[in-house]
C-alpha cells in the first residue's frame, strides 16, 4: 500500500472533522430544540404525529415567573416548557392552577397566577387564558357551566390549545350570544 503525503493526510483530517462537525450539528437539530435550551426534556411524549415538530410556535410567559417574555419553543411543546424556558415559577406561584401539560399553540399567553388575597378569584385579576385555565377558572365566568368549561378543555386538548377566541364557537353549547359575553374575561 503507498504512504500518504503529509499535504493528503492534512486533506483527510480536514475532511474527517468536517464530517463529524456536520454529524454532531445534525444530531443537536433534532434533540438541542426539543430542551428548550438546556433543561430537562420530555420530547418523546410532547411532539405532535404528524411532522408538526418542525414548527416553532412564539408564546408569552407572563405573570408569575422568574423571567416573564416571548418565547419561541418548538411545536408541541407544553406549558412546563415555557415556565421552564421563563426560568421557572417564583415562591409567589400559584403554580397548581394552570395545567402545565397543555400543548402550547401560536401565539398564546401564559399567565402563570401569584397567591394573595385576590388569587382566590380568576376573574378578579382580568381575563383568563383559554390555553392554561382550569374547569374550576371557567366555571367561574358568567354564561360557562361546568360542562361547557370541561368541553372547553377537552377541545383544547384535542386539538393542541386554542389560538383565538372564535374557536369556542365551535364547541357546543357556545353560540354566538354567549361568546360576546365571554370576551371580557377570556384571552386565547
Amino acid at each position: 500500500m503507498p504512504e500518504l503525503s503529509r499535504s493528503q493526510l492534512v486533506v483527510y483530517g480536514m475532511v474527517a472533522v468536517a464530517i463529524l462537525l456536520l454529524g454532531a450539528r445534525w444530531i443537536r437539530s433534532g434533540d438541542g430544540e426539543a430542551s428548550g435550551g438546556g433543561g430537562v426534556s420530555f420530547a418523546a411524549d410532547s411532539f405532535a404525529p404528524g411532522g408538526e415538530g418542525s414548527r416553532d410556535v412564539v408564546v408569552h410567559v407572563a405573570g408569575a415567573v422568574v423571567h416573564p417574555g416571548v418565547y419561541r419553543l418548538p411545536a408541541g411543546a407544553r406549558v412546563t416548557d415555557a415556565v421552564k424556558r421563563a426560568g421557572g415559577l417564583t415562591a409567589k406561584a400559584q403554580g397548581d392552577s394552570i395545567n402545565l401539560a397543555a400543548r402550547l399553540s401560536d401565539g398564546q399567553q401564559v399567565v402563570v397566577p401569584a397567591r394573595g388575597a385576590a388569587g382566590a378569584s380568576a376573574t378578579s385579576e382580568g381575563p383568563i387564558s383559554l390555553g392554561t385555565a382550569t374547569v374550576e377558572q371557567l366555571d367561574e365566568i358568567e354564561g360557562i357551566g361546568p360542562v361547557t368549561a370541561q368541553n372547553i378543555i377537552d377541545f383544547r386538548d384535542e386539538h393542541g390549545g386554542l389560538s383565538s377566541i372564535e374557536q369556542l364557537d365551535e364547541i357546543s353549547g357556545i353560540g354566538p350570544s354567549t361568546m360576546e359575553a365571554l370576551r371580557a374575561g377570556l384571552q386565547p
